[in-house]
């Protein structure tokens, strides 16, 4: 194993041929960091794609078990009709067709879609119940959901109806972010959406689950820690070490080895593994005494609407619903961006974020009819993994999404996922959230920073996120208008810290005056994407923008599209389009800011310096 020297190489989408390529240190605005990003000219093998896909389910699979958890929880006394296995199981499989269309026919983005916070605020306001932690295990270190057989059990009725509500919520969040992409309404909004608006709203992302993290991490703090540390040494202090050459020839290149930075590419996977054996060996992930053991799930059932009954649809469910939507639509926009950002592509166009939204917007459906009270978004946490791994590729995101169908088909295996112990929820869950919250930090620097215009802007956005929510939780008196709806409505809107962010700032830096030097905006793009950009020649910019545009049979039915969905095709004028008329997406092989040819022969491989 060597270890090189650091030298900066940048993340690489190579359409569905992607993987890292090192290259050259390119023009710079800022001083480059003293790690370098991963790189492989060419794709991965499938055995690293599969892998980095696990690493990706993981995560995945982290976000799902505390979002259901922090529900379920939130319920009156009492257990679920059917095995906690199957509710998993329709929400992974949600998740999954999600992913593979997003990644197919949406944003076109390597995004993992994932039930996210977003749903469970407004889901644990419709429940209006809050109850202590119930699930109790030894150290409080495993999530363990058990069924309710027995002859006394209360409340089965309302859980069943609850789960119902919280549902017909998801559908109705899912129709509202469909219209809305359909519309273009994400294509009008985001290119008014600078740093000043897409900064806090990354800060207010990272910041908003930390008592989620707390929570988790509590169950035994020793375990948490020791996940936290593993993590942070593997992405970190041996970042730049390299395995031996494997026998794997990359796209572009002569060479048959090159050197795989594994402890960064795997920062994610190696320490879960080591500290879930560890609980295991420990006894901290067994059933608890005086709790019953779950029921058996099936090896095979084919999830379906109405399984278990019709989502519920009421007035609270709307209201809830439209908070849902908006919250969830913020944070995707804001996942768009970021993850645009991390892998030097261009601003997404407006088509892309119309047909991600909308297509985000379909899994939400879905999800709601398979009786799942989480929909499903792009995930801050996955955006995160990508960049603490240094690794982006769409080949990986579907592989993600076809593995989470199949394992959506089978209760029994995804009842693993109920033995991940309580700290490695909170351990992954803070590290991603960590990273999410420094690119918030490390975009200030987009706008100027020494004016005060823009100061005010993203202080009072940040403080104002975090504090509406506190004052709600912590005012003696609810909320009360008189109207059950709208009271859930606004409580949900005010529990969102990250549509509260957005949103002022949002008013605030498009009705405060500023010149758009000083707003960090130029030729109308967000200013994340204007310093990239400016490197490219003009044939890279357009190779680049090609990763956005539809496959290429879908490209030949936009002319028969009615005009008023027009808005979920490239446009005419739009660089793909011009000299020579649409390219297939993803079969160029250079698509890096400020290089024109193809990966050097000199840093072909990932080698010391």
């Amino acid at each position: 194993m060597s270890r090189s020297q650091p030298h900066p190489i940048q993340l690489r989408p190579v359409g569905s041929q992607d993987a890292l390529a090192s290259l050259p240190k390119p023009p710079a605005i800022q001083t480059p960091s003293s790690h370098s990003w991963a790189s492989l000219c060419g794709p991965p093998p499938w055995g690293l794609g599969c892998l980095l896909a696990l690493q990706h389910i993981l995560v995945l699979g982290s976000l799902l078990c505390a979002s259901h958890l922090l529900l379920l929880r939130s319920l009156p006394p009492g257990g679920l009709s059917y095995s906690p296995a199957q509710l998993l199981a329709s929400s992974l499989f949600s998740c999954g067709v999600s992913t593979a269309l997003q990644t197919w026919m949406g944003s076109r983005l390597p995004l993992v879609q994932a039930p996210s916070f977003e749903f469970l605020f407004p889901a644990l306001v419709l429940t209006s119940q809050k109850l202590p932690l119930a699930i109790q295990t030894p150290g409080n270190s495993s999530l363990m959901l058990h069924l309710c057989e027995e002859p006394g059990c209360h409340g089965l009725e309302l859980w069943n109806t609850s789960l119902r509500e919280v549902s017909g919520a998801v559908v109705v969040s899912g129709l509202l972010q469909g219209t809305l992409g359909l519309l273009g309404a994400p294509g009008h909004l985001f290119p008014h959406c600078g740093p000043l608006v897409l900064a806090p709203s990354l800060v207010v992302a990272g910041l908003s689950a930390h008592k989620e993290v707390a929570l988790f991490c509590s169950a035994h703090w020793g375990l948490a820690l020791l996940l936290i540390l593993l993590m942070v040494v593997c992405s970190q202090h041996l970042g730049s070490c390299q395995l031996p050459p494997c026998p794997w020839r990359p796209a572009s290149t002569s060479s048959t080895h090159t050197h795989l930075p594994a402890f960064r590419l795997l920062s994610v996977l190696v320490p879960v593994a080591c500290v879930w054996i560890i609980s295991a060996l420990l006894g901290l992930s067994v059933i608890p005494l005086g709790q019953s053991v779950p029921t058996e799930a099936p090896w095979f059932r084919l999830p379906h609407p109405a399984e278990w009954d019709w989502p519920l649809l009421t007035p609270r469910a709307l209201a809830a619903g439209t908070s849902m939507a908006l919250a969830a639509s913020t944070s995707s926009l804001g996942c768009y961006a970021l993850c645009g950002w991390l892998l030097h592509l261009p601003s997404p166009p407006p088509h892309a974020c119309s047909r991600g939204l909308g297509l985000e917007g379909l899994g939400s459906v879905l999800a709601g009819l398979l009786g799942s009270p989480m929909g499903t978004s792009s995930s801050f946490s996955n955006v995160g993994t990508v960049s603490l791994i240094q690794a982006g590729s769409r080949r990986v995101a579907h592989l993600v999404g076809l593995l989470c169908m199949g394992l959506g088909l089978s209760p029994r295996l995804v009842q693993l996922l109920t033995t991940i112990p309580l700290p490695v929820l909170g351990g992954v869950l803070g590290v991603t959230q960590a990273v999410v919250l420094s690119t918030g930090f490390s975009s200030f620097h987009l706008a100027d920073t020494d004016s005060g215009r823009n100061v005010f802007i993203v202080g009072f956005s940040i403080f104002m996120a975090l504090l509406l929510p506190r004052w709600l939780q912590e005012a003696p008196v609810l909320l009360s208008t008189g109207w059950s709806p709208l009271d859930v409505l606004l409580r949900s809107l005010l529990t969102e810290p990250i549509f509260l962010a957005g949103l002022l700032g949002f008013l605030l830096e498009n009705t405060i005056p500023g010149t758009r030097l000083e707003r960090g905006l130029g030729q109308g793009l967000p200013s994340p994407f204007l310093a990239q950009e400016a490197r490219m020649p003009q044939k890279s910019r357009e190779k680049a923008a090609q990763e956005y545009e539809l496959p290429f049979p879908l490209q030949n039915l936009c002319p028969y599209i009615p005009q008023p969905l027009r808005c979920l095709c490239p446009l005419p004028e739009d660089p793909g389009n011009e000299e020579g008329g649409p390219a297939e997406p993803g079969e160029t092989v250079d698509l890096l800011p400020g290089f024109g040819e193809q990966c050097p022969k000199a840093s072909r491989e990932l080698r010391s310096q």
